[in-house]
């Protein structure tokens, strides 16, 4: 799955010290899902994005994912539900699968809804406004990433305010989308991306646009910091290195 030349090994470098900046608290074993739920997301956008050439095929791939996720053996010779029943099951030897499993289950589905959205939308070449591009930022897959890290790092003792924890992270992957799209423009128009300075919006909108979305996702994160200080800081830095990171770089090597 990982053999197309645009995984190099920056791409693989470079996400793993996105996951230390972020949680240098975190041993190793406890960044080691995000680091392999990340990689995994990287693989599924490879194949919706740029492999799948029908809408039904990308259907195929949301249900496999889907079925995999929900207990399904995995698809024989297909690395990415062999790879995904991994983590399905070494996320369910967690105490806190019962609770926040459904939860992973979920974000995945809405991660792989918005996917196909964009999928269309490029299909057809009819280009969303910058705020149903905004809205659909779960294409982007940080919250799924952010779940299944949230899941592993997590106890027995699960927190009872799981929306805001959750809105939170979508409040920080809204972030995350702008200032990737800032960083990959570029890349994104030589790919046939979409990206939000394709949408009639100008540079400087959309980093006024970052500002407030920051400030709001700083304005959710607080209130987790005395129960939650290690998932509260994570995702707070998160948001943090992806400002500097794509002001230099990106994760995908190129085509």
């Amino acid at each position: 799955m990982f053999s197309a030349k645009p995984f190099d090994a920056a791409l693989y470098s470079t996400l793993s010290l996105a996951m230390a900046f972020s949680g240098p608290w975190f041993t190793a074993e406890q960044l080691q899902m995000a680091n392999k739920v990340c990689l995994w997301a990287f693989g599924l956008d490879w194949l919706v994005d740029y492999v799948a050439t029908s809408p039904s095929e990308v259907d195929e791939i949301a249900r496999r994912c889907l079925a995999t996720a929900a207990g399904a053996p995995p698809t024989v010779d297909d690395d990415l539900t062999r790879l995904l029943a991994d983590i399905r099951d070494e996320l369910a030897a967690s105490p806190a699968f019962a609770v926040l499993g459904p939860v992973w289950r979920d974000e995945l589905q809405r991660m792989l809804q918005a996917m196909l959205k964009e999928w269309r939308w490029k299909s057809a070449k009819t280009a969303p406004t910058f705020d149903e591009y905004l809205g659909n930022a779960d294409n982007l897959g940080f919250s799924f990433a952010f779940a299944a890290h949230w899941l592993h790092t997590t106890g027995p003792d699960i927190p009872a305010d799981l929306g805001q924890v959750r809105e939170a992270s979508w409040a920080v992957q809204r972030v995350i989308r702008l200032l990737n799209d800032l960083g990959t423009y570029e890349r994104d128009v030589s790919w046939g991306d979409l990206n939000a300075l394709l949408l009639g919006t100008s540079r400087a909108e959309v980093e006024r646009r970052i500002a407030e979305l920051a400030a709001r996702s700083r304005e959710l994160i607080a209130p987790l910091r005395p129960a939650h200080p290690e998932l509260a800081g994570y995702l707070e830095r998160q948001m943090d290195f992806s400002a500097g990171f794509y002001q230099v770089a990106d994760y995908w090597g190129t085509l």
